[in-house]
C-alpha cells in the first residue's frame, strides 16, 4: 500500500490542478456573457438618458407664416365694405405646412394652396391649384416684415407672366395680400390685386 499511496496522492493533486486551470479558463467566457461587473459582484451603471431629437418643423423659420393662420373675411383694399370671399388658413402636420382654402362668394374660382418651408434651400414654397385647372408654384422668403412669394402664372395673352404676392400682418391684426405682375421677367412690376383679410365674424365670437 505504501508503494501506491504516493501515486494516488500525485494523481489527486494533478486532478485538482486540472480543475483549477479549467475554472480559470472559464472566467473570460463568464465575463463576456455576464459582464465584468456581474462577475466581480458590482452593479452595472445606469445608462444616461438620450436627448430627444427636435421636432422636424420646430425652427423659427417654420413659424414665419403663422400670422396668416385663421378664419378670414376678404375685402379688396379699395372697397373695404365689399366682401368678396371667405378664406380658411390652417396650420397643419405638426407645424410643417400652412394650408389655404379660398372660397369666393361668387361661384367659380375657388381653390387653395399648400405652403411649407424647406430648410434645404431656405425658401418657402407654395403650390396653388383651383377650379379652373390652374396649377402654380411659388417660392420666396420672409424679408423681416412680410412674406414675399413669386412664380410664373400664365394667363391668356401672357404665357410667361410672373406674379409676386406680398403678405403683411397689419397693426389691427388683419393681413394684406398685395399682388403684382410682370411681363418682362421681373424687370418691372404692375399692381394686380390688393386684398385685406379680416378675422371672420365667427372667429371673433370665439375669441
Amino acid at each position: 500500500m505504501r508503494l501506491f499511496r504516493p501515486l494516488a496522492e500525485i494523481s489527486a493533486a494533478k486532478s485538482c490542478r486540472s480543475r483549477l486551470q479549467f475554472s480559470v479558463l472559464l472566467i473570460p467566457f463568464a465575463t463576456a456573457f455576464l459582464g465584468l461587473n456581474t462577475v466581480l459582484g458590482q452593479s452595472s451603471p445606469t445608462p444616461a438618458a438620450s436627448t430627444p431629437a427636435p421636432a422636424p418643423c420646430a425652427s423659427p423659420q417654420n413659424r414665419q407664416f403663422d400670422f396668416w393662420v385663421g378664419r378670414w373675411d376678404v375685402y379688396p383694399k379699395k372697397s373695404p365694405g365689399k366682401k368678396v370671399a371667405h378664406s380658411l388658413i390652417e396650420g397643419l402636420y405638426s407645424g410643417c405646412a400652412v394650408r389655404e382654402n379660398w372660397m369666393p362668394l361668387v361661384p367659380g374660382g375657388d381653390g387653395g394652396s399648400i405652403n411649407s418651408y424647406r430648410p434645404e434651400d431656405g425658401l418657402w414654397h407654395q403650390t396653388w391649384t383651383d377650379s379652373s385647372g390652374a396649377w402654380v408654384e411659388f417660392t420666396g422668403k420672409w424679408n423681416g416684415t412680410s412674406m414675399v412669394l413669386e412664380g410664373v402664372w400664365p394667363l391668356p395673352g401672357h404665357p410667361k407672366q410672373r406674379t409676386r404676392m406680398t403678405y403683411t400682418r397689419l397693426p389691427d391684426g388683419s393681413v394684406e395680400q398685395a399682388g403684382q405682375s410682370s411681363d418682362d421677367e421681373g424687370k418691372s412690376w404692375q399692381p394686380s390685386f390688393d386684398l385685406i383679410y379680416r378675422p371672420a365674424a365667427e372667429q371673433k365670437a370665439q375669441l
